[in-house]
């Protein structure tokens, strides 16, 4: 009878708190990755910033050097000020994805006639690769076959060489990129209408929201979570751009649409001869910003949430 009493006194640490560390187990694997893959790897590449490296032979340490001659870049107006100034431009357009994929989540969310062909269509650029949405926009722009002059010649205009032009070809490059992204956004917010309280929405019939009013005051506030991965989503695309400069451009005419991404390749790994440290500072560079945006809404949404 006494050692049935005193048998609970008996378990082990780990029998006592396995209900507290089941969830660290199944977390474990994926923070050992992102440890691994990550978080080490940041560290990693503001490390090489310091030193000149050319990938084979031995390492130099010359410390901050590289963020002065980006600084110099930045103020001569060179190449690393036009990757910067086309980055800001991908990132203010770009987020012109997420407005255009609620409006379009809101539409295909309706019970009307034909609406899984119309969910098919605007879907489709979510599973096609950048190579190939790069392709087909080449073909669009092209100024001797392409659509886009069609168009423009049924009123007289062009031919228009989009991506052969110096005030165009960024823009042209960035209106390729929203198509895929639009349908990304897209796809988060019909998950998050599909999780929109009904109720709410009833209440606010008969308090006479409907129209603006009912979108602005019931369903974007139960759709801040699909805004919040949106944003950050859409923030870090326009930010790591590469793909479609690499496919369409490579970074030209005369390097007037490289961004830091591709930039840091052109230094790293291409022309410009292999300087991995140079391209390891710019990559640093790229991350801060993105830490910078990704901080501020996750600042925004904590303040918010604080404040319900």
């Amino acid at each position: 009878m006494t050692a049935a009493v005193d048998a609970p006194d008996q378990e082990s640490w780990f029998h006592r708190n396995q209900q507290r560390l089941a969830p660290w187990f199944f977390l474990a694997p994926g923070l050992l990755f992102f440890l691994v893959y990550v978080i080490i790897p940041v560290f990693q590449s503001f490390n090489l910033s310091l030193y000149e490296w050319d990938g084979l032979g031995a390492a130099e340490y010359v410390g901050f050097r590289h963020y002065e001659d980006l600084y110099w870049e930045w103020v001569d107006r060179d190449a690393f000020y036009t990757s910067l100034k086309n980055n800001l431009i991908w990132l203010l357009l770009y987020l012109l994805a997420i407005p255009a994929g609620l409006f379009i989540a809101l539409f295909l969310n309706q019970t009307v006639w034909g609406i899984r062909l119309y969910k098919s269509l605007f879907f489709f650029p979510f599973v096609i690769s950048q190579v190939v949405v790069g392709l087909v926009f080449t073909w669009f722009y092209d100024p001797t076959f392409g659509l886009l002059n069609e168009f423009l010649g049924v009123f007289g205009l062009g031919p228009l060489n989009v991506l052969g032009d110096e005030r165009f070809v960024t823009y042209g490059i960035i209106f390729a990129g929203l198509w895929p992204q639009t349908a990304y956004c897209m796809i988060l917010y019909l998950t998050g209408l599909n999780a929109v309280d009904p109720e709410q929405i009833e209440a606010g019939r008969l308090d006479g929201a409907k129209g603006a009013k009912m979108l602005w005051h019931i369903i974007l506030p139960q759709l801040r979570p699909a805004t919040f991965i949106a944003f950050v989503v859409t923030i870090i695309g326009a930010l790591r751009s590469f793909d479609l400069i690499s496919i369409m451009t490579q970074g030209g005419p005369f390097g007037s649409s490289r961004v830091l991404a591709y930039y840091m390749f052109e230094v790293a790994l291409s022309e410009y001869g292999f300087r991995m440290g140079y391209g390891a500072a710019i990559a640093v560079i790229l991350f801060l910003i993105m830490l910078c945006f990704i901080a501020y809404f996750l600042w925004s949404m904590y303040r918010e949430e604080k404040g319900h």
